[in-house]
């Protein structure tokens, strides 16, 4: 993969404060809130700094102190906020929620099953939502190796739709200039209830199109697109494993199918794809790499889905092997579901790599809990993992 002197990955997408609830319980019974920040594309770009890449976040945010605190606080992970534009207009987005994890297709729970969590936007003609091919900085946005969006910004407004469509629609190995396009990496993050406000209100997308094709569409024209057999079944309706999702959607050059507490999958090499995703095979050949996840003591799932892209996107920068960049997702997966917080720190990376060489027994043998990453974590700044004299975090087998 062709370095360039800019940066690593560049992230583009709506971050917004998220307030968090100061006890269980629905959000009509909660007293008092905690402020944090939450945005999937500004997750990775968090984790993937902390984990000694160059990661860049591209958005919008409003003159507002909101705006301030988002800017501030992802600038204090490591990543690169300078092509962040402040709207003197639209204000920035915040979101209120209860703990759980986000639906994806039924509106019922299963019995059995604990509810999901309860989550209320206020983000409807916010500052990111006003992003377009017109102020959207074409040199900032194409200056990383990679390039990561989600279906998150397609439902944001009309707009923000013909962005994406613009960063998917270019095929080539080089821009016009001569240098190397970026890796697109595409998450599908299908969030059904934020399709549903889009579509009742008319946007984005043409009449008669839903957001259903619309992110099977930018999935077709991404390099490296991430989708869970779940968002797969509700979005388009497939269903038979990630075999048939693979047939779904061929065009990528590496398609990971997350299958929740099983493992994930990664297709690689496909005759329609173009650029080089790394280890992609040859013209016409694709291969499939499973990974079994790992056993986790779970204290929250908000963020795992970002931290496994952003852990699969390092290893792919290093030019692993895939199912390294696999082993590599379900760690840093694995230091998100272990932790409260959205943004937990990623294990450092000789521990990463010590656990992720391990052998299949072994691998199926691990159980991490909260605070296995206490060696701590690399840092953009120092380029290295820890500190001398800091404890290894220790590893349970089980």
């Amino acid at each position: 993969m062709t370095t360039t002197p800019d940066t690593d990955v560049v992230c583009l997408g709506e971050s917004m404060v998220t307030f968090l609830p100061s006890r269980p319980g629905p959000l009509a019974d909660v007293p008092s809130f905690d402020r944090a920040i939450g945005g999937a594309e500004s997750n990775v770009a968090c984790t993937l700094a902390r984990a000694g890449h160059r990661a860049r976040w591209v958005s919008r945010v409003g003159t507002d102190g909101f705006g301030d605190h988002l800017v501030r606080e992802i600038a204090a992970h490591g990543v690169d906020t300078t092509a962040v534009e402040r709207d003197p207009v639209r204000p920035t987005g915040i979101y209120f929620r209860t703990d759980g994890e986000r639906a994806t297709g039924a509106d019922s729970v299963a019995p059995g099953l604990r509810a999901l969590s309860e989550v209320l936007y206020y983000r409807a003609g916010s500052a990111a939502s006003a992003m377009s091919p017109a102020n959207v900085p074409s040199r900032a946005v194409h200056a990383g190796q990679v390039l990561h969006l989600t279906g998150i910004t397609a439902a944001l407004s009309a707009d923000c739709l013909a962005l994406m469509r613009a960063l998917t629609s270019d095929r080539t190995p080089t821009g016009t200039d001569g240098t190397p396009r970026p890796l697109v990496s595409f998450d599908v993050n299908y969030r059904v209830e934020l399709w549903r406000t889009a579509a009742r209100s008319g946007a984005p997308g043409e009449p008669g199109t839903s957001g259903a094709e619309v992110l099977h569409e930018l999935a077709r024209h991404s390099d490296i697109v991430f989708v869970g057999e779940d968002e797969a079944a509700a979005a388009w309706g497939v269903t038979g494993g990630p075999e048939a999702v693979r047939e779904a959607l061929h065009e990528p050059s590496v398609l990971v199918v997350k299958q929740g507490d099983a493992g994930a999958t990664a297709f690689v090499g496909d005759a329609g794809a173009t650029g080089d995703a790394g280890d992609a095979g040859d013209a016409g050949e694709t291969a499939a790499v499973f990974a079994p996840a790992l056993k986790v003591d779970v204290v929250s799932p908000v963020g795992a889905g970002d931290a496994f892209a952003a852990g699969f996107l390092a290893g792919t920068l290093r030019g692993l092997p895939v199912r390294e960049r696999l082993r590599h997702g379900h760690l840093m997966a694995a230091a998100a579901l272990t932790d409260a917080g959205d943004l937990a720190a990623p294990p450092a990376r000789e521990v990463a790599d010590r656990l992720a060489a391990l052998d299949d027994e072994s691998w199926g043998r691990l159980r991490l809990g909260p605070g296995w990453t206490a060696g701590g974590p690399q840092t953009a700044v120092a380029g290295r993992a820890g500190r001398p004299g800091e404890q290894e975090p220790e590893v349970r087998s089980v």
